[in-house]
C-alpha cells in the first residue's frame, strides 16, 4: 500500500462507460502528472477498461472502486487491479478485501462505522460522501479520536476543496472526478482530460 500512494494525494475517480476510452483516459491522466487512478464499478465495461489500463499503460496504477459485493472483489482481481475501494464495509465485501494480497479501502461515513472498520484492522478508510457527511470539519473532529487512522474522502470534491482536506492530518489523499468530468470523456477530450489533471497533479506539492 505504502509503494502504490505515498506520493499520492489526488486520485481521479473514474466511471467508464466504454472500455475503447479507458487507454486515451488512463494516458491524458498519466501525461498530466496523475499516476494512480480508481475505476468505478458503476459500469458494465468497468472490468475490461482495468485490464485494458492493466494491458497498454502500464505506467498507470489503475485500482476499482465501487465494489459493492465479493463477486466485484474477485471480477476486479482477475482484471489487474492494483487496489480495491469500497463506498462501504459490510461483512461480505470487508471478508473478500481481506482475502486478498491486494491493497483494501472500506468506506466509512460515520465514527460508528470508523471503529468497526478499525477492529477488522483497517487503517486507511475511504470516507464517503464526504461533503455529504461534513466534510473537512468531521475529519478534524475525527483525528484526536482515531489517531493512526487516515482517511481518503471522496464524494463531492472539487479542485477548490482538495486543498481543505489535504491540510488535515489524517488526509494523506483526496479522491474526486473533476479531473475527469463525464462531459468531457463522452466527447474524448482528451487534452482537457490531460490539462485539468495537471493542475490536480500540483495538490501533489506542498
Amino acid at each position: 500500500m505504502l509503494d502504490i500512494f505515498e506520493r499520492t494525494a489526488v486520485i481521479p475517480v473514474l466511471t467508464i462507460e466504454d472500455a475503447e476510452d479507458a487507454v486515451p483516459l488512463a494516458r491524458a491522466l498519466l501525461h498530466g502528472g496523475l499516476r494512480v487512478m480508481e475505476v468505478t464499478f458503476r459500469t458494465k465495461d468497468a472490468a475490461q477498461a482495468i485490464a485494458a489500463i492493466a494491458r497498454e499503460v502500464p505506467d498507470a496504477i489503475a485500482g476499482a472502486g465501487t465494489l459493492l459485493r465479493a463477486a466485484h472483489v474477485s471480477q476486479a482481481v482477475e482484471a489487474g487491479a492494483r487496489f480495491l475501494v469500497s463506498p462501504g464495509c459490510s461483512p461480505e465485501v470487508a471478508s473478500a478485501g481481506l482475502a486478498v494480497d491486494l491493497p483494501f479501502i472500506p468506506g466509512v461515513a460515520t465514527a460508528t462505522e470508523v471503529m468497526a472498520a478499525r477492529e477488522l484492522g483497517f487503517s486507511l478508510l475511504k470516507f464517503f460522501p464526504a461533503s455529504a457527511m461534513g466534510g473537512p470539519a468531521t475529519l478534524a473532529a475525527f483525528a484526536p479520536v482515531f489517531p493512526g487512522i487516515a482517511f481518503c474522502p471522496t464524494g463531492g470534491i472539487t479542485q477548490e476543496a482538495a486543498p481543505d482536506y489535504l491540510r488535515l492530518p489524517n488526509v494523506p489523499m483526496v479522491g474526486g472526478a473533476w479531473m475527469a468530468p463525464a462531459a468531457a470523456i463522452a466527447a474524448r477530450d482528451w487534452s482537457r482530460i490531460e490539462s485539468l489533471a495537471r493542475k490536480a497533479a500540483a495538490l501533489n506539492s506542498p
